[in-house]
């Protein structure tokens, strides 16, 4: 079957026993209770395993503040997988106007006006203003849930536009931050297999935009900045990630003026979930029915 077909079929099969519903835009769909149920419990056993306190565990709503986003130069890298938020600013004769123009179909968007937000694209970002400053002895470590938006239309049902995404972050000494991404690589690789997924990782080979983005991503994988463990769900030859382990070096220290305890730029790093797409490699695993999945896997998500 081609990777499309698998796709579409797979989604079908979701919608089919009600674990998602479909909204009619591709990569956008409800999630029955039974789903969220899911992620629930994977999101607890990541808490458990992956991060050693002493951290603070945040949570941050999808949308966040746009001089922050503006800060984290995510337009420079990819400006096609953003999000705006919009709202209507006008008069009444420009309301009128407005109504007339979603009466007859026309670009009532164009009516509108860029607000203070724009939608979150991870859930890391929200939290560098945080750490503006000298931070302690030994940095700072976070652990940051949320839900994302990236423009992905796609029938894949592993590429959603709204996801969740549970990350392990540390800002703080070049050597410490990593370490932590090494070794939230290790746990992150175990934690999965030991879920019965069929995991690797490999170099991470991320879509930047533009001529420029050329350069990006040859550093990255020169580099080897960002890793990802992937899995098949609905192709073996195009495994999907599932998680990723990145080093941002001085990318949110240097915007946000995050220091270290000795007064040089602070580094940070992070171990980053697709809680979505693990749920989904789960299912596609081991079945549309968690009842029935290994006594191991629920024991491990069910404690």
């Amino acid at each position: 079957m081609a990777t499309g077909d698998a796709q579409a079929a797979f989604r079908d099969e979701l919608f089919r026993v009600g674990l998602l519903v479909d909204t009619g835009v591709a990569g956008l769909y409800g999630r029955a209770a039974a789903y969220d149920d899911l992620l629930d419990a994977f999101d607890s056993l990541v808490t458990r395993t992956i991060m050693e306190p002493p951290f603070t565990s945040l949570r941050f709503p999808p949308v966040m503040a746009r001089w922050v986003f503006d800060k984290t130069e995510y337009v420079k890298s990819f400006p096609d997988l953003m999000g705006s938020v919009h709202t209507f600013r006008g008069t009444d004769r420009q309301h009128a106007e407005l109504v007339r123009l979603v009466e007859s179909g026309g670009d009532w968007p164009g009516a509108l006006t860029a607000s203070d937000v724009v939608l979150a694209s991870a859930a890391c970002h929200p939290l560098y203003p945080l750490c503006t400053g000298r931070l302690p002895d030994g940095g700072r470590r976070f652990e940051v849930n949320g839900y994302c938006f990236r423009c992905e239309p796609s029938i894949d049902p592993a590429r959603m536009q709204a996801f969740h995404m549970h990350e392990h972050v540390f800002v703080g000494e070049p050597d410490a931050a990593q370490r932590h991404r090494d070794l939230g690589l290790e746990k992150g690789l175990e934690l999965l297999a030991g879920l019965g997924l069929p995991v690797e990782s490999v170099v991470a080979n991320d879509p930047f935009f533009g001529r420029a983005g050329t350069m990006l991503a040859a550093s990255q994988r020169d580099e080897a900045l960002k890793i990802e463990v992937v899995t098949p769900i609905t192709s073996e030859d195009a495994p999907t990630a599932i998680m990723s382990a990145n080093c941002a070096r001085d990318h949110f220290g240097i915007p946000f003026g995050i220091e270290t305890s000795q007064g040089e730029t602070a580094h940070s790093a992070c171990v980053a979930f697709g809680v979505d797409r693990v749920v989904l490699a789960l299912l596609r695993t081991h079945g549309l029915d968690p009842g029935d999945w290994p006594s191991v896997v629920r024991r491990k998500l069910w404690p």
